[in-house]
This record gives structure tokens, sequence and C-alpha cells, in this order.
């Protein structure tokens, strides 16, 4: 039985010198795959003693948290008292006590989590004071409206604390109109019908049918005699939107429309319109965005807004989008760096007092670490310097790192090959490490040092990234199989910093990295793309599962890197958009005008390519000072990007 599990497993054998233990808890994790309860509980008296013994609690628990008594859980929460199966139990246990509305329960369990970032746990608790007149429903009311908007899946604590204070006449209808109008624009049907079901059920069928069809919906001739057409007509127009920015803003410039919406209702979908239009890098986005009022707009239009203004070069949209935008978003680095390069190239009265305002801007965001920081460096006149390391950690530091029970469970879990739960255990620990608030950055730094000690560089990274005051830099960007990547890099003329920007942003040096999609390693190459690769370098015998191996991962990954490369003229940026999200859509992207790459890059219609490129790009930074020990330029990596050269495009590789 155990050499089989540990073939299921894949698990090397030193795994297994810790005892029978380890071979009952991954029976219990397999079990626990499999929903088999009763398993789970004839296995838990083998794991007693067992540093993991908290989770394998949770697991059968949690298994029949349904059937147990409240008196079997708390018994069950004691045995995992400080760990972070835990508060996963209890925030489970709070969970199915507000569906029961067992406010008993929950007032006793509620004040005793110490994770309590969940939504739909906090509108419960909302609900319990609504119900309980425990705060004047206004108030209330508020926090009820601020977390529902927030949360994007169609939840029972939110929707119910919602429906409360609705039916009291404390929450406006306005409110499910707007969760409704949020969800119909980020494709989430189920979320808006459950919203305006709140309203009236009826509705409800009315508004999957606007999900489905919008343009039919608008086409049907007693749509505007219909109760709430107008909120209903504004969902419609959104979803339409979505699909057909054009054809929406023939809609929306139609009389019978223009007539009956409101300016509010018309601007939110003068948003959309634009806010797709800039995604599709259309030349008309701006004239979408000004038949609306940016007071009626929410931010994330706000944003594409800025966004279309960069890429046309319109200073004065740019500055407008800015200041429309809530004071929470207009804090983010990016729109502090574009604001303050805005005041620079507007006009201005008095041309020294817009030059120091800007110059305060970027003072204000500047640092070595991130794309907009660095780039707020630069303009201050100043490269990018690694900051002091801080003080070595004292043997006492590490010693408390070491002897830490959370991170010594984190430690086993990743041991045993169960490395998400490791990370929640590690997150657990570094987060609330204490009842009185998290680790100090000296106790955050010796956590780091000990995940890099365990080769755990994802831990290593995320945990040194919480610091603020000490940086240590050596931390945050570690350079694990130095030879391997520095020696291929060089072989193929490949910027070794470049490759571990990539590394660092694709897996976190994690070498069993595998995404959802299907990539693998430290490079993290698609099936597909790593047998392109393999025959275009000639890589015999390459089989689909070699990737997984560093050296082959590694040898693949900076080929098609470079391949990218080649194929983009030499432009980080492109070749970094290519590896994320496919060679085809940076070609289509670099259409247009010819840009400065930050603005580029800011214009890419794919928040999770975007972030990536930024990332890439400001981590190779940091990784060339370390290589080469001297200040480095990020806007130097930078450049243009523009429409390809017809001589460059007759060379083009059907793929990179």
């Amino acid at each position: 039985m155990l050499t089989v599990i540990m073939a299921a497993l894949a698990l090397p054998a030193a795994v297994w010198a810790q005892g029978t233990g380890d071979a009952a808890l991954l029976q219990m994790a397999q079990a626990q795959q499999r929903n088999n309860s009763a398993q789970l509980t004839a296995l838990l008296p083998r794991v007693q003693g067992h540093v993991l013994e908290p989770m394998a609690v949770y697991w059968e628990i949690s298994e029949r948290l349904d059937r147990a008594s409240a008196t079997e859980i708390r018994a069950a929460l004691a045995r995992l008292a400080g760990s972070f199966w835990e508060d996963r139990l209890r925030s489970d246990w709070l969970l199915q006590l507000g569906r029961q509305r067992d406010w008993h329960d929950f007032d006793a369990e509620f004040p005793l989590l110490r994770s309590n970032g969940d939504r739909q746990l906090q509108c419960f608790a909302l609900l319990r004071d609504a119900l309980q007149r425990r705060a004047p429903l206004s108030e209330l009311a508020e926090r009820v409206r601020e977390r529902w908007l927030g949360q994007s899946a169609a939840d029972a604590g939110c929707s119910s604390a919602a429906q409360t204070l609705l039916a009291s006449g404390h929450l406006p209808p306005s409110v499910a109109w707007q969760r409704a109008r949020l969800a119909i624009e980020t494709r989430r049907p189920r979320v808006a019908t459950q919203a305006v079901a709140l309203l009236n059920p009826e509705w409800a069928t009315i508004v999957s049918a606007i999900a489905a069809d919008p343009a039919a919906y608008l086409n049907e001739k007693i749509t505007a005699i219909r109760p709430r057409t107008k909120e209903l007509v504004t969902l419609a127009l959104i979803g339409l939107a979505n699909d057909d920015p054009a054809a929406a803003a023939r809609e929306l410039n139609r009389t019978r429309w223009q007539a009956q919406l409101s300016q509010e209702e018309r601007s939110w979908a003068w948003g959309v319109v634009g806010k797709r239009a800039a995604q599709r890098l259309q030349d008309d986005a701006l004239t979408h965005f000004a038949q609306g009022q940016l007071r009626f707009m929410h931010d994330d239009h706000l944003a594409w807004k800025a966004r279309a203004g960069l890429r046309a070069g319109a200073w004065d949209r740019v500055r407008d989008a800015i200041a429309a935008m809530s004071p929470a978003q207009q804090q983010e680095p990016v729109w502090v760096f574009w604001r303050a390069r805005a005041i620079e190239e507007l006009p201005a009265t008095d041309a020294l007092a817009a030059k120091l305002q800007a110059r305060g801007l970027f003072a204000s965001i500047a640092a070595p670490n991130g794309f907009y920081p660095q780039l707020a460096l630069e303009e201050l006149g100043r490269r990018i310097e690694l900051p002091p390391a801080p003080a070595p950690l004292s043997a006492q530091e590490r010693q408390t790192a070491q002897q830490h029970p959370g991170l010594q469970r984190a430690l086993a879990a990743f041991r045993l090959g169960l490395r998400s739960d490791g990370v929640r255990e590690w997150n657990h620990s570094i987060g609330l490490n204490r009842p009185i608030g998290v680790m100090s950055e000296r106790e955050l730094l010796a956590a780091a040092q000990l995940a890099c000690q365990h080769e755990l560089w994802d831990r290593c990274i995320n945990t040194s990234e919480r610091t603020v005051l000490e940086q240590d830099f050596a931390q945050r960007f570690p350079m694990p199989h130095r030879r391997e990547v520095v020696q291929r890099s060089n072989e193929i003329g490949l910027d070794p910093a470049y490759v571990y920007g990539l590394i660092r942003q694709e897996s976190r040096f994690v070498m069993d990295a595998r995404s959802h999609v299907g990539a693998a390693g430290l490079m993290q190459v698609m099936p597909a793309t790593a047998r392109w690769t393999a025959r275009k370098i000639g890589l015999n015998h390459f089989e689909p599962h070699h990737i997984t191996e560093r050296d082959t991962n590694i040898l693949i990954g900076t080929a098609y890197l470079q391949f990218a490369l080649d194929n983009f003229d030499g432009s980080m940026p492109l070749a970094a958009a290519a590896y994320n999200a496919g060679a085809s859509r940076p070609r289509a992207w670099r259409n247009g005008p010819t840009l400065p790459a930050e603005i580029w890059i800011e214009n890419i219609p794919f928040e999770e390519t975007r972030d990536y490129v930024q990332k890439v790009l400001a981590n190779t930074t940091i990784y060339a000072a370390i290589l080469s020990g001297q200040p480095q330029s990020l806007r130097e990596r930078l450049g243009v990007v523009g429409p390809r050269t017809e001589t460059a495009a007759a060379t083009q590789r059907t793929r990179p």
C-alpha cells in the first residue's frame, strides 16, 4: 500500500523518513479530494501528534460540518488553535451559521475570527446587526452597499443583507441596479439576475434574456412600456456595448433612448461604449466618452478614458479622467505618474509651479521596485539602484523563525508535496502570527530567509515584499539556477536579466509550477509551444513530460523568448507581451500610432498581460543592477512601439 501511495503522489522516498504518520496524512489528502468522510474519520487517529494534525482534523470535520454538533466543532477548533485551519474552520462554520440565521453561535464565534476579510461573512454580521437593530440602519446600509458592490459572486451573505435593507427602505433600489450594471458589464449574468430579483422576482427572467441577447430586447416594440424599462434598457445597452460598441453607440443616439434615459443612465452606457472601443484600440473611443458626463462613470470607465487619451496624445482628456476618479484610484502609482506627466505636457499659467507640482508627484511614488516607481525615479533624473541591504539577521531572529509553529507546519506541508496547503499556512503565519497584529519587518525578513534556505522561492519573495522600511533585494530578487540561466542566455545572446525578470513573474522559481491552462515549469511553457520550439532548435526525442525538467525548461523557454525578440525587432515589451498572450495579439496591438512603450503597454487590452509586461520589465531592470553592480534604466529597455516596417514584415515568422 505504501508503494502505491508513493507512486500515485510522485513523492521522493526521503519524504517517508518522517514515519507512518506521513503515509496516513497523504491517504487522508486523497480521501479529502474524493470527499470520503468515512475514510477521513478512520484515518484521523493515525496522525495524532503529527505536526500537520490540525490540517487533518480540519479535513475530517469539514466533510461533516453540516452534521456535526456545536460541541464537536468547538472541540475541533481547540485542536486547531493558532493554525490557519482554526480560522478556516471557524470561517466555514460562521458561513453555515449565517445561512441558518443561528445568531447565538454566530455571536460567540465571530469575534474569535482572526482573518476577517471575507465580504460574505462581513455581510452576515451586518445582517445580524440590522435584524437586531444594533446600529442605525442607514449606517448599516452604507456598509452593506460597499461590500455588496465589491462582491464578485452571487453570494448568500451580502444578497441577504441587501434584501433586508431594501425591504426596510434604507438601501435604495438604485444600488441593486448598479450591481446589475456592473455584473452585465463584467459578463456575470447570474449576479445581475440575483440583484434585480431582489427588487422584483419577475424581472429576473427579463434580465436573463437581456444577458443572452441585448439587441433583441432593445428591438422589441413593447420595451418602452415595460415597468422599469429605463434600467432594463440601460442593462441591454451595456450588454450590447460589450460585444459591439459601434452598435451600442447607434442605439444610444436613437431619439427614443435619448428621451427615455436620464443623463446618468446614458453616461454609464457611454462609459461602457468608450471602454470597449478603447480596449479595441479604436480611434473613436474618446468621441464616445465625450457623449457622457464623467461624474456618472465609474473608475474602470475613467481608467480607459485616460488610456485612450494617452494613446491619442490628448493630455487634457488624461488630466480630466484622472481628476474624476475616486480618491483611492487617484493614489495608485499609475495614475499619480500619468497625472504628473499630464501636468508637464499641458500649458500652464505658472510654468514653474506646474513643474514643481509634477516633480512632487513623481517624488511621492519614486522607488527602485515597480514599473511606475522606477519610471518616476527616471523622471527625476535618477537611475535605478539597489537599496542598502538591511542589517544581518541575528541568530536569535533566525531561531525564532525556525521555531515558529505555523512556519513549521507550512514547511511540513511543502515537504509532503501539499503545496497549496503549505502556502495557506505560511501566509496565515506571516500575516496573523499573534492576536495583536502581523509580523514585524525583522520577523518577516527572518521568515523570508527561512523560505530561501528551503528553496521555497515564492514564499521567500512574497514574504520579503511585505516589508516597507527594510527591503532586502537579495530575498526579493533571488537568482536560483544562476549558472544554468546565465550560461544558456549568453549562448544564444539573450540578456540573462530579462530571463530572470520573466521567470520571477512566471513561476516565482517554483520548479513544478503549472498554470490553469497547462503552462509548466520555471518558464511556464505551453505544451504546443514546447513542441514547436523543440523542433525549431533541433531538440530530438522531446517528450511533453520533459518540460518540467529544469534544464529542458530553461533550454526551450529561453529559445522561445529569443524567437519572440527576433520576431519583434528586439523589443522587450512586445516580446514579453507575446510570451504571455501569444504572438498574434501584440502583432495586432502594435498597429496604430508609434508610441512611447510605456503608453503602448498601458493600453494593452488585457489586464493580466499589461501587468505582466510591466512587472517583467521592472524585474529585468533590478536583475540587471544585481548582475552588473551598476545603476540601470528602465526607460532604455522600453523604447517605442509602432507598426512593423515593410522590410521587417517580410521576415515575420508564422510563430515566434
